[in-house]
């Protein structure tokens, strides 16, 4: 029989395995490297971790531990990390879902998973398949396709299908759906107040295709769903995690947790007892976006793990089994493409082809209560961009927005940054100079933008308005939505506003 100190070495290997940790800077600090020797299962990349070549950044953390799962959040538009530096060279969901063409969006997703293959990635946190049922929605908005649970169905299995066939598992999230709340779970936590048949109708139909198409991987959302489990965050809730995933929608993938530092569920209990739970719950890997300087709380929660094992708090089968579906995806990613095949790019502007077309077919421009002929910018305008803090899907604000897109075409084109704080109307100009061009984001969520828009058009009637949200109430001489703020979406505008 295997001796005491044996056991406890299996059982804090099983315990790594179904950590997903991130860490600071753009070289793996020591910790991580002992970690990943000790048997770490996954590391997620961010913004923060990319500087030059990430595919280096890889290839450490694989000289330490050939078969960990390397994993990011790549949506396209909004949400990116390996171009985030430059923004997004593909349109996000709600551009797609606007343009609702699932060939157009399958080849995106193949573009991203070339993208990410080449770079060493195994496994993408996405697509986003949350049905944006609520316009007010802080935290999902233009990540999703839309409001229609049809149209994001087949698109998610659209995007499923185009990102694993480069070798790259897909994981569908929010589950059961995040796109009919106010709450932004990275500060509190949402509750979905549905019935279980609007759930069925409405925020399951995503899912079911994904799970239909082959999905490998799909993330929970910490939600609370009164319909499913009146008492228990959806993470950490038996009969969401299994019961309805696994025995009722027929998910037999990775189950990943969204990141457990998110307020939704760190402001309940401490990480090592979410770890726990989530796992006893159903959950097979635990994402850990943020990790203490020296990864104190990693080694806490791998601990806890193990010792919920050894005191019968946590079935040793279900670990095992956890631990059993993360060696299943490193073994499903190995067989895919190596990740050889180029993207190809815009001759222009370096950017894919492909989302720079999609970006601009995307484009609508409607008139707005001014309702004059559509301007064609010849001279440099200021533009005027309303922003708020993004949030923390995001990361930093977008590098690379409209006024940067004009300044290349109009050099001396003035921008003007507006916060929640600071948002006083600056000179707009007069007769004879060109209209202003206002950037919103949502502004149909907040209403200081509304204010300044009012005031904006009340000086200059001629302003041009770029929503580059969720599209609200046109306004302005003329209104252009671009369905999403990412580089591709810029360009495109910048083009429409000055090619007549």
């Amino acid at each position: 029989m295997p001796d005491r100190s044996s056991r406890r070495s299996d059982l804090g290997r099983l315990a790594a395995a179904v950590l997903q940790v991130g860490f600071d800077g753009t070289t793996p600090p020591d910790w991580v490297l002992r970690e990943l020797a000790g048997g770490l299962g996954g590391v997620v990349l961010f913004a923060r971790n990319i500087d030059g070549d990430p595919a280096q950044v890889v290839r450490r953390l694989r000289e330490e531990n050939p078969e960990v799962i390397v994993a990011a959040d790549e949506e396209g538009g909004t949400v990116t990390r390996l171009e985030a530096a430059r923004g997004s060279s593909w349109p996000g969901n709600a551009a797609l879902g606007m343009l609702d063409d699932v060939a157009r969006t399958e080849r995106t997703a193949a573009e991203i998973g070339r993208l990410l293959a080449a770079t060493g990635v195994t496994l993408d946190y996405a697509p986003d398949v949350d049905v944006n049922a609520d316009p007010a929605n802080p935290v999902i908005g233009v990540r999703s396709f839309g409001a229609d649970p049809g149209l994001v169905a087949r698109h998610a299995a659209a995007w499923v299908t185009g990102l694993q066939a480069q070798g790259v598992a897909a994981c569908a999230k929010h589950f059961p759906g995040h796109g009919d709340t106010v709450t932004d779970s990275h500060l509190a936590l949402p509750t979905l107040h549905a019935s279980r048949d609007l759930l069925e109708r409405r925020d399951l139909p995503p899912f079911r295709a994904a799970v239909a198409a082959g999905v490998q991987a799909i993330m929970c959302g910490h939600l609370m769903v009164p319909a499913l489990d009146p008492d228990l965050t959806t993470t950490l809730s038996r009969r969401v995690m299994t019961d309805l995933l696994r025995e009722e929608l027929g998910f037999q993938g990775l189950l990943v947790t969204d990141a457990i530092e998110m307020r939704a569920i760190s402001a309940r209990m401490s990480q090592p007892e979410v770890a726990v739970r989530a796992l006893a719950a159903g959950a097979d890997a635990i994402c850990v976006g943020i990790s203490s300087p020296g990864g104190e709380n990693v080694a806490a929660m791998r601990e806890a793990i193990a010792g919920a094992v050894r005191d019968g708090t946590l079935p040793e089968a279900r670990l095992a089994e956890a631990a059993g579906r993360v060696a299943a995806l490193t073994a499903w990613a190995g067989g895919g493409p190596a990740g050889g095949l180029a993207v190809p790019l815009d001759p222009e502007y370096g950017v894919s082809r492909l989302g720079l077309e999609s970006a601009r077919l995307a484009l609508r421009a409607v008139p707005g209560e001014g309702a004059v002929a559509r301007p064609v910018l010849t001279r440099a305008p200021i533009v005027i961009e309303m922003t708020v803090r993004p949030h923390e899907a995001i990361g930093d604000a977008p590098p690379y927005g409209l006024a940067e897109a004009l300044a290349a075409r109009l050099p001396g084109t003035a921008r003007v940054t507006l916060t929640p704080g600071d948002h006083a109307v600056p000179p707009l100009g007069g007769h004879g100079d060109p209209p202003p061009v206002v950037v919103t984001r949502d502004a149909h969520r907040h209403a200081w933008m509304r204010r300044v828009l009012t005031e904006v058009l009340r000086r200059r009637p001629d302003a041009v308005v770029i929503e580059m949200g969720l599209p609200g109430r046109p306004c302005g001489a003329v209104h252009l939505s671009t369905g999403g703020d990412s580089r591709v979406s810029a360009i495109a505008a910048a083009e429409w506003l000055t090619s007549g």
